[in-house]
């Protein structure tokens, strides 16, 4: 008798150990705050590129003029990416688009996307895009934050199982060949990185084109940018990330680094990598106050809604490599302090904070 009752004990014991296992996996592998993408968010998200992708003025072209035949309104210089208010916006709310249309179908069932897209994505308006870009003036235009912006809207594209989603992809390869061509120029020379929180930013371009090399299996590109990235980057230590932010930061540069790092080491690399660099995200305590927004109508003001969201992913991505869950609680935060403040309310923020709240929820 007293046998079976040790049995019965030690069966009991085992099976609660395993369940404990099981739980303790559940939660590992797909913690509660993970983001959670709905056809609600979508369709508040998607509301905003729609609007802006064919919204000409304001906007803000950045371009260098050669001489009076420059002088163009966007249009005509740009005639797919002439929208909301920049070029890199107006990509990134093609991406914004696309992405949810891949998601959510049934939100385009009368095909009324699907035809704007078609009449703006063609062959003819690709080439003026191309011309503009090949300008001796302008062949530093938007680098390197536009170009890694199309890069995602290209590879969007590409893995699309989509006859016209193919077919915009094949349209816009020549602007994706020669940006890959500009980019493998270009970063070799760039002997120190850039660590602004805005578009300049060196890891946040890198971290977006390294995903696109891999997802089209570039693999000459993808070397080139983890060969970079780790001379860059490799042998950073202890970064300020109580100096962020700065005043008009969409992007934290302790953060970005960390998560392109996140995408070029090994994982046991990884963690030995951020625990030099970012030491305090070790504590189980670590938190971080979410940005706040003085004036949603001014435009630059306005970066910091798109800091919580650009945080947001970096947390999650580099909690997932350094297994640290608990950022998990941070990254979800700092996401819901910014989500109520995408509206149409103010132009300077609903052109482009739709994308990175989406960016977000899709990484």
């Amino acid at each position: 008798m007293k046998k079976i009752g040790l049995l019965f004990l030690v069966i009991l014991f085992v099976s609660c150990q395993s369940d404990k296992a099981k739980k303790t996996d559940i939660v590992d592998s797909s913690p509660e705050n993970l983001p959670k993408f709905t056809v609600e968010q979508a369709k508040k998200i998607v509301e905003l590129p729609l609007h802006c992708i064919e919204t000409e003025y304001p906007n803000k072209l950045g371009q260098v003029l050669g001489s009076d035949s420059d002088l163009k309104s966007p249009k005509k210089l740009r005639p797919i990416f002439y929208g909301c208010f920049d070029w890199h916006s107006s990509v990134h709310g093609y991406w914004t688009v696309i992405t949810v249309l891949k998601k959510f179908p049934e939100l385009d069932q009368n095909n009324e996307i699907r035809e704007r897209l078609n009449k703006l994505i063609t062959e003819a308006n690709c080439k003026i895009e191309m011309s503009f870009f090949n300008d001796p003036n302008n062949k530093t235009f938007e680098r390197t934050y536009g170009w890694a912006w199309f890069f995602q809207l290209h590879s969007e594209l590409t893995t699309w199982n989509d006859r016209d989603g193919q077919r915009w992809a094949r349209i816009l390869q020549p602007m994706a060949d020669l940006l890959v061509e500009r980019y493998t120029e270009y970063l070799p020379k760039l002997l120190y990185p850039i660590r602004t929180g805005t578009h300049d930013n060196t890891a946040f371009g890198l971290s977006l084109s390294l995903d696109y090399a891999r997802i089209m299996g570039i693999m000459d590109f993808e070397n080139l940018i983890i060969e970079n990235a780790q001379r860059l980057y490799a042998n950073d230590i202890s970064c300020p990330l109580n100096f962020e932010p700065s005043g008009h930061d969409f992007l934290s540069p302790c953060l970005e680094e960390a998560r392109l790092m996140s995408k070029v080491l090994e994982s046991k690399n990884y963690k030995k990598w951020l625990k030099d660099f970012l030491p305090e995200l070790y504590n189980t305590d670590f938190s971080m106050a979410v940005a706040q927004v003085s004036d949603r109508t001014d435009g630059h003001l306005v970066h910091l809604d798109g800091l919580n969201f650009s945080r947001a992913a970096c947390l999650n991505e580099i909690s997932k490599k350094a297994e640290l869950p608990y950022l998990h609680d941070i990254a979800k935060k700092h996401f819901e302090a910014s989500f109520d403040n995408i509206t149409d309310d103010d132009y300077m923020g609903s052109h482009w904070l739709g994308t990175f709240a989406l960016y977000y929820l899709v990484n």
